[in-house]
């Protein structure tokens, strides 16, 4: 059937709190060489719409203004060039923005099926955070079985999944919350130990375990001089966020001594040809797992796209565990 000319969305009125997300209406995108159009069914929140709506994250200037990241949903169009994907897929997708609305489009080789025995809503919390996790952790952290990770923010979605594919890779995993109930989830999910950093020192508990091989960090400011205290012998350390701000005083002389990599990376800015070699990893060597059950998306809540506003305020109150959704329809 015909796609409509007009749809619903969310778009930032202008930059600022959670409150200048307000709906509208855009019309229906259409696909160019190898792109699909998606009509979602849901939408996942990340940290980078928040940031984005609040005037720090500006889209590429070929992506769409409106935010959203990730998404599921069923194929409705396809562009010329694409092979593997066709009208009637059920799938879920890496966006280049655009996610807060009825319709996007996106290559159709960032796009992936939904594995089985989830439904919509919990594919549309995979592909930003699975991205992002394989692509920092295994593909530039370079994680192997036997080493110590250690993940900040382990209750968060991105920690969530970190923390479960460290797990089923065979590394050691430890990780920070702010909380007891976080700490508890966050051993649940597979990690070794849990630091509740509002009353234990990760550096010391690092220290006494020889040391971190890899930690993956998105707090930033102080925690990076802290990071590499804790960090052993030719260890690694892969920023993808500051949430305390990106600088800090770092005596370099122990980055010397311990011969220690510090790298990072953002993923909307990436080529689509890089997106679509994580893709292609992710489908070989994740979604197997997504399939057979032993790792799956860690929920939090609901919200609708009129509610977007909520959503946002509930992610950034920082109370939540796992992944926070829209429902589009």
């Amino acid at each position: 059937m015909p796609l409509p000319e007009m749809m619903r969305a969310v778009e930032i009125s202008e930059p600022g709190g959670p409150e200048v997300l307000r709906m509208t209406q855009r019309p229906v995108p259409t696909p160019g060489a190898g792109e699909i159009v998606i009509k979602l069914a849901y939408a996942g929140v990340n940290r980078p719409d928040a940031l984005q709506r609040a005037g720090s994250y500006a889209p590429p200037a070929w992506a769409s203004d409106l935010p959203g990241l990730e998404g599921a949903g069923q194929v409705v169009a396809v562009g010329p060039n694409v092979a593997g994907v066709t009208v009637g897929d059920a799938v879920c997708a890496l966006l280049p923005g655009g996610g807060y609305a009825e319709y996007v489009v996106t290559p159709a080789a960032h796009a992936l099926p939904v594995p089985e025995g989830l439904d919509l809503k919990q594919a549309a919390c995979l592909p930003e955070t699975f991205f992002t996790v394989w692509s920092n952790v295994f593909m530039r952290g370079g994680l192997q079985a036997g080493e110590r990770f250690l993940v900040h923010g382990g209750s968060s979605g991105i920690g969530t999944t970190a923390i479960q594919l460290a797990n089923a890779f065979g590394a050691r995993v430890f990780t920070t919350a702010g909380s007891d109930e976080k700490c508890q989830a966050c051993l649940d999910l597979g990690a070794e130990r849990a630091i509740n950093y509002r009353e234990e020192d990760f550096v010391e508990i690092m220290r006494a375990e020889g040391g971190a091989n890899l930690i993956l960090d998105m707090v930033g400011g102080s925690y990076i001089p802290r990071n590499v205290k804790a960090m052993a012998e030719e260890g690694r350390m892969v920023h993808i966020a500051f949430l305390n701000g990106p600088k800090a005083e770092l005596n370099f002389a122990l980055v010397m001594a311990k011969r220690l990599t510090i790298t990072g990376s953002t993923l909307r800015p990436q080529s689509d040809l890089a997106k679509a070699q994580i893709a292609d990893q992710l489908r070989e060597k994740v979604w197997p797992l997504l399939d057979a059950g032993r790792v799956a998306p860690v929920m939090d809540s609901e919200f609708t796209l009129e509610q977007a506003a909520d959503a946002h305020a509930r992610m950034e109150g920082s109370t939540h565990i796992g992944k926070i959704v829209l429902k589009i329809r």
